[in-house]
């Protein structure tokens, strides 16, 4: 015990412990007896409020803290697209008024995919350009000449994926890749949805929808464009449905 509790404690219990004159008078015996029990209970209450403060205090458990579970990252799985059910569109302002609309019937190539996630991620695809078709064949063969497509020199457009990075939101991802078209190859950004995936009597499948905003003249592409005909800005969405590769 330090000093200056002692002082404490004989300055508490010194008026209680003085002796009497007549230590055999009963009342005055009582009264020390009193004084003494009363001294020893303002003593101990002095020395427990002089305890140090972390001693009253609860010790601080040093077990670890358990740990979150961490889910297991998926593993990216190659899928080889589906002609049948894979197809791009494109969109395009008509006389600077009306949105036209045209697609492509062959998409090919491959893509590897974790159910929407970024990791590991990669896409090749390629668009056989002489597969257009508007509905109108006096259309689709111009689209196919060199004023637009010229598919006998450039038969395939072609988009293959450099980088991916997480969209905006869960399932939706952010592709930059190069875009090949009529001999011109130039980079873009696209943004794609992841649209699910499935197993079923058809195999493992899965799916993404993809949207390209470009400037066709950048790719020598321009008829139509200096008259105002037809629209400079082009929107090319692909609908992308693979089966997993065994």
């Amino acid at each position: 015990m330090r000093p200056h509790r002692f002082a404490a404690v004989r300055r508490i219990a010194a008026p209680c412990l003085t002796v009497l004159p007549n230590p055999r008078d009963k009342t005055m015996r009582f009264i020390s007896v009193t004084s003494l029990v009363l001294a020893t209970t303002l003593t101990g209450a002095v020395l427990f409020a002089a305890a140090p403060a972390q001693t009253l205090a609860t010790k601080p458990s040093t077990r670890p803290a358990a740990a979150a579970p961490v889910a297991a990252p998926i593993a990216a799985e190659v899928f080889e697209l589906d002609s049948t059910h894979s197809k791009a569109l494109f969109r395009i302002l008509h006389l600077g008024a009306g949105p036209f609309w045209g697609r492509f019937n062959d998409v090919s190539g491959t893509m590897t995919c974790a159910d929407g996630k970024p990791e590991g991620v990669m896409f090749d695809v390629t668009i056989k350009t002489d597969s257009v078709d508007t509905g109108t064949e006096k259309l689709d063969a111009h689209l196919k000449s060199g004023d637009f497509f010229n598919a006998k020199e450039h038969p395939a457009l072609t988009f293959k994926s450099t980088s991916i990075k997480k969209g905006p939101k869960d399932g939706w991802l952010e592709v930059a890749g190069d875009l090949s078209m009529n001999g011109v190859t130039k980079p873009v950004t696209a943004m794609l949805e992841w649209t699910g995936t499935n197993d079923g009597p058809m195999g493992r499948r899965a799916g993404y929808e993809a949207t390209i905003n470009i400037k066709r003249s950048d790719w020598n592409v321009k008829y139509g464009v200096d008259k105002g005909m037809i629209g400079d800005d082009v929107r090319i969405i692909v609908g992308l449905e693979g089966v997993a590769k065994k």
